[in-house]
This record gives C-alpha cells, sequence and structure tokens, in this order.
C-alpha cells in the first residue's frame, strides 16, 4: 500500500500538496496547465451552502474565485433558491488533479451542482454525492429535474461581470435559448460542452495585474444559440470515464512551489 501511494506521489504531486503557497495570490499559467500562488480555502461551513466531497480538499481558489462564489451564494439566496451545492474548486497550490479534470488549475474555476442542497445532506452525503442528471437520453433537458430553479441560477451565475464563461452540456444550453425571455446577453457566456449534465463549470477571467495568468480568448459576440444545434450533427456524447491524461507542461514557478 505504501508503495503505491509513494507511485501516486511521484507520477502526480500535486494533490499530495498540504499547504498553501506564500506570497500575493497569483493564478499561474492556464486553466489546463497552471497552479495558484496564495490560494484561499471557502469556509466549510454555512446555512446556504454545502461543499461536496470534502475528503478530497478540492475547494480552494483565487480570492476572486471566493469572492464570486460568496456572492453568488448571497444572491441565490435573495431570489430565493435553495442553498447550493459546490463541488470541485482548485487543491491548495492549484496543479492537475489525479483524476476528474484537466482543468480548474489555477484557481479560477468551480463547479456547482444543479441538485440543491434541500434537505441539506449529511456526512455521508456530501462525501459520496449523488448527482441529478438534467440530460436525457434524446438530448433534451428532464423537465421535472431541469426547472426555473436551474435557469435561474444559471442566469445568476452568468450575469457577474468577473465570469469568463460557464460551461454546460448543449442540452441545456439549447434548453435555455428556448426559454429565456427579455435581456440575453447572459446567455453569451453559458458555453455548450459535454459532460456537464448534472453541474456547471464557472470559470472566472484572469484577475486584473495577473500577468503570469493566460487567458482563454474571447467568446463571439451574440447569444451562441445558433451554433448551439451544430453539437447535435457530429459524434455523439462519450460516456465512459477517459484514461488519466499525462501532466501537461507546467511553467517553472509551479514546479518551483513543489519545493516549498
Amino acid at each position: 500500500m505504501y508503495s503505491l501511494l509513494l507511485l501516486a506521489v511521484l507520477s502526480n504531486p500535486w494533490p499530495a500538496q498540504t499547504t498553501r503557497a506564500p506570497g500575493v495570490a497569483d493564478p499561474i499559467g492556464s486553466y489546463s496547465a497552471g497552479c495558484l500562488q496564495g490560494s484561499v480555502a471557502m469556509p466549510a461551513h454555512s446555512p446556504d451552502y454545502q461543499l461536496l466531497r470534502p475528503q478530497n480538499r478540492r475547494h480552494y481558489g483565487h480570492p476572486n474565485l471566493i469572492r464570486y462564489l460568496q456572492h453568488l451564494v448571497s444572491a441565490a439566496r435573495k431570489a430565493g433558491l435553495p442553498p447550493l451545492l459546490i463541488g470541485d474548486m482548485a487543491m491548495i497550490k492549484g496543479g492537475p488533479f489525479s483524476s476528474g479534470h484537466r482543468s480548474h488549475q489555477s484557481g479560477l474555476d468551480a463547479d456547482l451542482w444543479f441538485r440543491f442542497a434541500q434537505p441539506r445532506l449529511s456526512n455521508k452525503q456530501l462525501q459520496q454525492p449523488q448527482a441529478l442528471d438534467m440530460v436525457a437520453a434524446n438530448n433534451r433537458v428532464v423537465s421535472k429535474a431541469f426547472s426555473r430553479q436551474q435557469a435561474l441560477l444559471l442566469q445568476l451565475a452568468a450575469s457577474a461581470p468577473e465570469v469568463d464563461r460557464i460551461f454546460v452540456h448543449p442540452a441545456i444550453k439549447q434548453a435555455l435559448c428556448e426559454q429565456s425571455r427579455g435581456d440575453r446577453q447572459w446567455l453569451r457566456k453559458i458555453r455548450p460542452w459535454f459532460g456537464h449534465r448534472a453541474h456547471f463549470h464557472v470559470r472566472l477571467r484572469c484577475p486584473a495585474g495577473a500577468l503570469a495568468c493566460t487567458p482563454q480568448k474571447p467568446i463571439p459576440w451574440g447569444d451562441g444559440c445558433q451554433e448551439v444545434a451544430s453539437w447535435f450533427d457530429g459524434p455523439t456524447e462519450v460516456t465512459s470515464h477517459p484514461k488519466p491524461s499525462p501532466l501537461p507542461a507546467l511553467p517553472a514557478r509551479c514546479m518551483q512551489m513543489l519545493g516549498h
């Protein structure tokens, strides 16, 4: 058992890190090949949300992400939504995960579940949560699952100016395009991406002055509703779990963090 743990640490040392990298908060590299200096932990206890899988220690982020989530939680409460379930963010020094994500490495990504914490989950349920799939086999949303509450939560999440984009399953984007009325500019940030059937993935833009942070290309102008149909013309979604990918080439500053 010890040799297996040692092999895991040697192949990917980032999940084994237990102390934050000292210094001013700074996201380094890209969302899928980076790390995080000066991370902040999302508070573990709140009446307005619960953190999923706390045993994995993936609830760290740049201060901008923590503030964003706290503001979103407050806005959701004021809008009458139930308490939220917050999934993976980043590890204490960022870096690549051993499983589950290729991004979430620079402290600017967070997953929020479409399922709400109503009733609140027990400690055992938080460690092994059951997801609520929003998409049926015919690539249409399940109307009983994806309700006005989920649509409102997405609108609140996308309306913050610091949000760069939000990933959802193409069927969810399509449903939003069909249902949304009035101001639709927030839909521009809702980006279709397979795999996001039970949660949505928020990505913040690089903070001002974060020179080591690599931004993504700008989103095309418009609400994106014309392009979503193309997602159903190509290969069908792969539902099997992919094999772990090799570690990305990380910036030199990231590798220096492992010695602290």
